[in-house]
Order: C-alpha cells, then sequence, then structure tokens
C-alpha cells in the first residue's frame, strides 16, 4: 500500500516521516528526489534548458537554484510549467523505487501531494498539521529567513484547511500532543487496513 504524507512548510512532515522510517517503513522524500534528478535526469535537463533557456545549469551540468527562482517565484504560469516538467520524472523515480520495495506499506512524503494530484496515486494520505504561528518560527529558524519570506512561500501552497478535506487522517505536530504516540497509532491502523493476499 501506498500511503502520501504532506504538510504545509514548517508542519514538520520530515520529522513524521523519520518516525515511520524508525519502524522499518521505507520513505521516499519526493521533494528531496525532485532536487537530485532535476542534476542527473538527462531527459528532464534538456526540457528545463529548452523552457528557461541555457542559464539554467552551470557549465558542470547543475541546476542553476537561483536563475530558476528568479524566474518562477514571482511567476506562477512558469512555476506551473517547471512543475509539470518535474513531476513526471519524480513519479517515474518513484515507480522504480516502489517496485523494489518489499514492506507491507510505503510512505511518499511531497510537499505538493494534493497540489500536485500526486495524492491521486495513494492508497491513503495524511496531513502533518502545526498552528501558522508555530510554522513560521520553524521555517525562521532553519532557514535564517523572514516571516514574511516564509508567508510568501506558505501562500504558494493549499492551505490546512484546503488540505484537510483531500486528507484521510492527520497528525497534529503542535508540540503539545506526542507525535510517537499518533504516529504509532496510525501505523498499526494502516496495517490493520493493509488487504490479506
Amino acid at each position: 500500500m501506498k500511503i502520501g504524507i504532506t504538510g504545509g512548510i514548517g508542519s514538520g512532515k520530515s520529522t513524521v516521516c523519520k518516525l515511520f522510517e524508525l519502524l522499518g517503513i521505507p520513505v521516499f522524500y519526493a521533494d528531496d528526489v525532485a532536487k537530485n534528478i532535476m542534476n542527473t535526469d538527462d531527459e528532464l535537463k534538456q526540457s528545463v534548458i529548452n523552457e528557461f533557456g541555457s542559464g539554467s545549469y552551470s557549465e558542470v551540468g547543475l541546476l542553476n537554484r537561483k536563475y530558476i527562482a528568479d524566474i518562477v517565484f514571482k511567476n506562477q504560469e512558469r512555476l506551473a510549467v517547471l512543475n509539470s516538467l518535474v513531476h513526471p520524472a519524480v513519479f517515474r523515480a518513484f515507480a522504480s523505487w516502489h517496485s523494489s520495495q518489499n514492506s507491507l506499506y510505503i510512505v511518499k512524503e511531497a510537499a505538493l501531494l494534493f497540489e500536485s494530484d500526486s495524492y491521486k496515486t495513494c492508497d491513503y494520505s495524511v496531513l502533518v498539521e502545526a498552528p501558522n504561528e508555530l510554522k513560521i518560527k520553524r521555517v525562521m529558524e532553519r532557514d535564517q529567513v523572514t516571516a514574511k519570506d516564509v508567508e510568501l512561500r506558505m501562500a504558494k501552497q493549499f492551505t490546512d484547511l484546503q488540505k484537510r478535506k483531500l486528507a484521510n487522517f492527520t497528525i497534529l505536530n503542535d508540540e503539545k500532543h506526542l507525535l510517537i504516540t499518533q504516529v504509532l497509532n496510525l501505523h498499526q491502523l494502516i496495517v490493520s487496513l493493509v488487504p490479506t493476499k
């Protein structure tokens, strides 16, 4: 079974995924894979160059993140074009990774699970939630950015309310409810939902 895990920036979805890994559940980190394949997938690299110009990559063939960010950060249409190139490559990488796993279920972590419609390829989806002020504080500390910077990034994602309507389960990462207990309970529930052969 495929379980999608998502959450807004600063929600702590990676922390939740690490707990699933401690339980022996393989996790596919879609966002990390996306960053990696933009440097390693030749077909994708050529598509990005064709669409955004030769400045997209350095002389040694690594993605020029600042150049791309300057183009897509302020332009939703160009961002959508970039995503339309990257998402199929991530889907290919996920399909290949998934076929090599041997576990009761696997977890796919993706920031844009709902926005990219990739939740439709999962059996269940989990939303990791946290109050906005806590998310902003976490990202400011982690990335050394201003609250305004974080809010701009948050504006590009669905709100928790929008995500809640699409999620099957939620985990509250608000530093008041124990994460480990929530993950253990969800793990036991998912195991009970795995179809018996």
